[in-house]
């Protein structure tokens, strides 16, 4: 009896399968309710972590007021997910070492990926992702999707944000400024190593002229603003923000911010962009979003908002083929962040709060919500970046889920009337709600 009330209380703790990812901190698990294309895809996939340099960069750290802002080379570490050949077993193997939110705590997460494995050409090159995290946040925080993501023919890059991660993270006017530039620097080198990787490893194998962008909060601010969301003037000369007006270089109708769109980016993927309520975005700055985007929040966000909020920045992105999924009742970590890693539900000394709440929502399941990311990404990606018009009727669904009606023969046939989510089993597609928008 003592045995089952324990194993009771934790699974009510943990969630949904949670005494499993207390045990080993997966990444990479698909629920057996999970919608049709979180699947994994069929390339094996191997993973390394690059040390890149964006030269020349403005110091936002050493600003001072009046003075001009010196630079400096700044430091970006990667990580880097591709279709690999199989791989016997390792020991190691589908590892990770990461450091958790209260920057000290380092943690080991378990997937699929194969360190340094052999990258596997047949099929490439590949079409680019890069991901950005939020702030604080790390390279790992959204590995679920990087991972699923590059199983099904991807090269997927996730960034750490240099003075945005959990153990470097410093003012908030670097990473406002930052963001972006690091996004785009990133394409570039990606697309230099497809031409020649001294390690070999991406020779070949990125196609970077197909580029998908993916962001979660600041990461989501700087998305939208590498595709064409210029910032306010008002944002610019924020005391709190970034220094000496330096953000001006992002600011909407600046001939510097138009020049610096790159048409490789094809598709962006934003997870509760930050920005709106506090004054970044306005209609005349959004209206400079052409790139197809899909956003995901939360109807109770209460860090980057709702409505108003990353509702707002969906409406006022007129220009763009754009579409906003919806988690009924959750707040901002809808969709993006990993599982909390069991080490994270004990207080640290140095947060006010315990560590896990990072991760959670207080209503949905993290692998849940990972697993219907996985889903509508794989679908609005695989459309824009492959041109697979295949993918159009996991888009073009209901608007309201709970409004889908199932209706199937007992061999599982669909009767004329069905229209429940495509992709979606019985009764799994509730509180949620995908609207879509064209220019």
């Amino acid at each position: 009896m003592l045995k089952k009330a324990i194993a009771t209380g934790l699974t009510a703790l943990f969630g949904w399968g949670g005494l499993a990812m207390a045990q080993d901190n997966r990444i990479d698990t698909i629920r057996y309710d999970a919608p049709e294309l979180a699947a994994y895809g069929k390339f094996n996939v191997g993973v390394k972590t690059l040390g890149l340099v964006n030269p020349k960069q403005l110091d936002i750290l050493k600003a001072k007021v009046g003075e001009p802002i010196p630079v400096y080379d700044r430091p970006l570490t990667v990580e880097v997910w591709y279709p690999s050949k199989a791989a016997g077993a390792q020991p190691g193997a589908g590892q990770y070492r990461v450091f958790v939110r209260d920057g000290k705590t380092e943690v080991v997460l378990t997937g699929k990926a194969v360190r340094d494995a052999a990258p596997e050409p047949t099929g490439g090159p590949y079409p680019l992702l890069i991901i950005s995290h939020g702030y604080p946040g790390n390279r790992f925080l959204l590995s679920p999707l990087a991972e699923n993501l590059a199983s099904k023919g991807y090269v997927v890059v996730s960034i750490d944000h240099t003075d945005s991660t959990y153990s470097d993270q410093a003012a908030f006017g670097s990473t406002l400024l930052n963001r972006p530039l690091d996004q785009l620097f990133v394409l570039g080198e990606m697309a230099r190593l497809n031409a020649n990787d001294p390690a070999g490893t991406l020779k070949g194998m990125v196609n970077a002229d197909m580029t998908g962008l993916i962001g979660y909060s600041m990461g989501g601010y700087g998305v939208v603003n590498a595709i064409g969301g210029g910032v306010t003037a008002a944002s610019v000369g924020f005391s709190w923000g970034t220094p000496n007006g330096a953000l001006a270089v992002r600011q909407a109708g600046n001939p510097a911010f138009v020049a610096s769109m790159d048409k490789r980016i094809k598709a962006a993927v934003a997870f509760a962009p930050w920005g709106f309520r506090t004054g970044f975005w306005d209609a005349a700055g959004l209206e400079g979003v052409k790139t197809p985007v899909f956003f995901v929040a939360g109807s109770v966000d209460d860090v980057s908002g709702y409505a108003p909020g990353v509702r707002s920045i969906f409406e006022g992105s007129i220009n763009a083929p754009r579409f906003l999924l919806t988690f009924e009742n959750a707040n901002h970590n809808a969709g993006a962040p990993m599982p909390a890693p069991r080490e994270t539900y004990v207080r640290v000394p140095n947060l006010t709060f315990v560590p896990a709440d990072h991760y959670l929502d207080p209503v949905w399941d993290n692998v849940r919500m990972n697993n219907i990311s996985q889903h509508f990404a794989t679908a609005f990606l695989a459309k824009y970046l492959k041109n697979d018009a295949n993918m159009d009727s996991y888009l073009n669904i209901g608007e309201n889920a709970k409004d889908g009606k199932w209706s199937a023969e007992a061999n599982g046939t669909f009767k004329s009337d069905h229209t429940y989510w495509k992709g979606f089993p019985n009764r799994t597609a509730a509180g949620l709600r995908l609207e879509q928008r064209k220019p």
